[in-house]
Parts: C-alpha cells; structure tokens; sequence
C-alpha cells in the first residue's frame, strides 16, 4: 500500500482551468465510488478557489493509473494531461504536510487551507472513505501544521494592504470612538470597512460615484450612513479619519480642497493615489499611504518566507516519523493475522483442556492467561523483525513466508 497525490493547482493552472475542475460534494462522492471500484478505497478530495487534488492510498501503478483516468473522466470538457501533477510515497506525504502547513498557498503562510484540509478529512470519513492509513497521514499533517501556526505564528506577519493599513492607523492615530469617511465601494474598501468596524464606538459614512454601489455595503455594514458622492467635501470636515480606495485616475483629495480645522488621518489605499501627498506637511495631518504599506507587507512577506523555512526541519521531521508508521503498517494486516491465529489456538487448546480437567471459574482463568501469554511470548520477536522489515522487497517475501508457515 502507497500513499499517492493527483491534481492541479494555481502553480501549473489557470483560474479559467481551476474553476472547470471544481469537485462538488456530490462530485466527491461519485469520485470515492468510482475509485472503490478500482480497488482504491481510501481517498480525499481537497477542492478550493486555487487547487483540485485528491490524495489516495493504492497498491500498484495499475491503480495509481486508474485514479487519474477517473479524475479526468470527472472533467470531460478539459484536456487536464499538461497541467495534473501525480506524486506517490513519501514525496506525496511531503506535499500534504506543507499544503496544511500554508507552504504552498498562493499567499503564503495563510490559515485558511488548514481548516480546508480539517473539512477534506471530514467529509471523506463521514462517507466512508477513509481508514487508519489516511486519516493517520491527514491527522499527522495537520498536527503539524498547527505546531507551526503555534510556534513560529507565522499568519500573524499580516500581507493585506488593507489590514496593515488599517492597523498602521489604530497604532499611530486611533480607531475607537473616531468619525470616519470612506470614498469607494470595491473590494479593497470593502475590505478596510471589515478591519474598521473591528474597533469600537466608530461612525461611517461611505460614498461612491455611483450611489447605489454605497447603499450595497449596507447589506454587510448594516450600521453604516451611505452619502452621494457629491457630499464628501463637506462630510470630510466632520470627520476624524478618511480612508480613501477608488479607481480613479487622478486625486480625489486635493490639498487646495480641504484646509485641516482640526487633528485628521487619511489612510490612502489606492493606487494611483487618491490623495494627496502635501496633506504630510501639514502639522495636524496622520497621512498613510501605500508607498509605506507595501514596504510593510513586503517585509511581512519575507518574515513568513524565513519563518517557514525554519519551520522546515519540524516538517521534515514530522513527515519522517509519519513515513516511518505508513511503511511499518503495511505489515499491520499480517500481524494481526498472526495474532487472530494465535487466538484460535489458544482457544482450542483451552476448550480441550477445559473439557478433560475439572477445573473451577479461577482456574478457568488462568489456564486461558496461561496459555494465551506463552503463545504471546512464542510470536514476540517475530512480530517484533517484521516490523524492522526496511524494504518493499522483503515485506512481501515475509508476508508470504508467515502465510504458508502458519496457513492465514
């Protein structure tokens, strides 16, 4: 039995490519049912937004064939054989590890992809897809993963713009209690608005060219005041903190357009700038932009890279010690095949024993104690060189050997 890895992800396929060979749940399972009947029954499906993959244990490169002719007979309308990935042993155990781990993440380092591969393992147990073998290695991997999140803390190097943006701001200005404008209503101000209501007693007001683009961030920010585009000059002199994330070309926020009566922050998100730059000259200005926030995030960026290479040789490891149980389990099914032998004997010999003897409840017992440990004894050291077998080869040639030595 080897542990094998199949799929595409955002590395060696395209979005377009990514969102044709997305697994939905009744997808996963007609692809578990399928393997099954290939003689592979354990598998997982891990299916995102940036990979497809699917990892499963099989006996031999008959089977490890028939996964990938299933997986692309799941797709028909794309021809997958350029961009699918196939790997087996211990190399694909590897890749498991640092995939829960973040290390392969399009953003590198990010937590969500632990809790998908926790969703991956779930969903596969609770169909029946998953034995000892798998779950042991997903188990192991995520283990492991969250020893890294634990002690390197590596998510907490934060590489959104938006969220060191906003951080940046409560450090060197203040949230709680603050008036805020927002101008924009896309994605990276939907975003600030998400860190910003993170912060107590704040009121927003939010405005975009187009009104009813401001009215929709009601439907997440049920408590913020949407205002015409028009109105921001005069809203911004209420205001504590601006924070601008529009698509314009040019300025939004002039200098020669608003004089500062009072102490103002303006967090500029946007690029080309929205505001501008001769605000810094002024006194009672707080002015952050993306010049400094993308020299944060790129720092940010090489902390999470250093911090996962140390995490590394914790990896490596984990995964030597999780090869070491897989390869030492394939002789599990002969080992307890000795065992329920031994069993068997014992059993007779006691039945045997019992019937000629007269013997009383506590002797019963013990007879059974008795024989059942020297039998025991009898299989230790054997059970014990079967699990040092350190070959594939040799594996194979004992199980066979055990079997015609003791007819299991």
């Amino acid at each position: 039995m080897q542990f094998g890895f199949l799929g595409i992800n955002y590395k060696n396929a395209s979005l377009a490519i990514r969102d044709k060979t997305s697994f939905t749940d009744a997808m996963k399972l007609e692809f578990f049912q399928r393997a099954e009947q290939a003689g592979v029954d354990q598998s997982m499906v891990l299916s995102t937004c940036n990979r497809s993959e699917v990892y499963y244990l099989f006996e031999n490169e008959l089977q490890q064939g028939q996964v990938q002719q299933i997986y692309e007979a799941m797709f028909p309308d794309v021809e997958l054989g350029e961009y699918l990935v196939r790997l087996s042993g211990k190399e694909a155990m590897g890749y498991l590890f640092r995939i829960a781990a973040g290390m392969e993440s399009l953003v590198l380092g990010e937590d969500q992809i632990l809790g998908q591969v926790k969703e991956a393992l779930d969903y596969s147990r609770t169909m029946g897809y998953s034995g000892k073998e798998l779950n042991k290695v997903v188990r192991d991997a995520i283990t492991c993963a969250k020893q890294i999140k634990t002690e390197w803390k590596v998510s907490e190097k934060p590489l959104s713009v938006s969220y060191i943006g906003v951080r940046k701001l409560a450090e060197s200005y203040g949230i709680s209690g603050k008036k805020i404008l927002v101008i924009g209503s896309g994605k990276t101000a939907c975003l600030a608005l998400r860190y910003l209501y993170e912060y107590e007693g704040i009121h927003v007001m939010a405005c975009s060219r187009t009104y009813a683009h401001a009215k929709r961030l009601r439907e997440e920010f049920p408590e913020l005041e949407a205002i015409p585009y028009e109105e921001w000059r005069s809203a911004i002199g209420q205001c504590d903190i601006v924070v601008s994330a529009t698509s314009s070309p040019h300025l939004v926020v002039r200098r020669e357009d608003f004089t500062p009566r009072a102490p103002i922050a303006f967090l500029d998100l946007a690029a080309p700038r929205d505001i501008d730059t001769d605000f810094a000259k002024d006194g009672q200005v707080t002015l952050i932009n993306l010049d400094t926030l993308q020299e944060i995030a790129a720092k940010n960026q090489k902390e999470r890279e250093s911090l996962l290479a140390e995490s590394g040789k914790l990896v490596e490891g984990k995964l030597q010690e999780t090869a070491e149980w897989f390869f030492q389990s394939r002789m599990d099914s002969t080992i307890e095949s000795l065992q329920q032998r031994c069993s068997e004997i014992v059993a007779d010999g006691y039945g045997y024993l019992n019937r000629k003897m007269e013997l009383s409840p506590r002797e019963q017992k013990l007879l059974k104690k008795v024989l059942n440990a020297s039998l025991q004894r009898l299989l230790r050291e054997p059970i014990r060189e079967l699990k040092k077998l350190d070959s594939e080869e040799k594996q194979e040639e004992y199980k066979k050997l055990v079997g015609q030595l003791f007819q299991i």
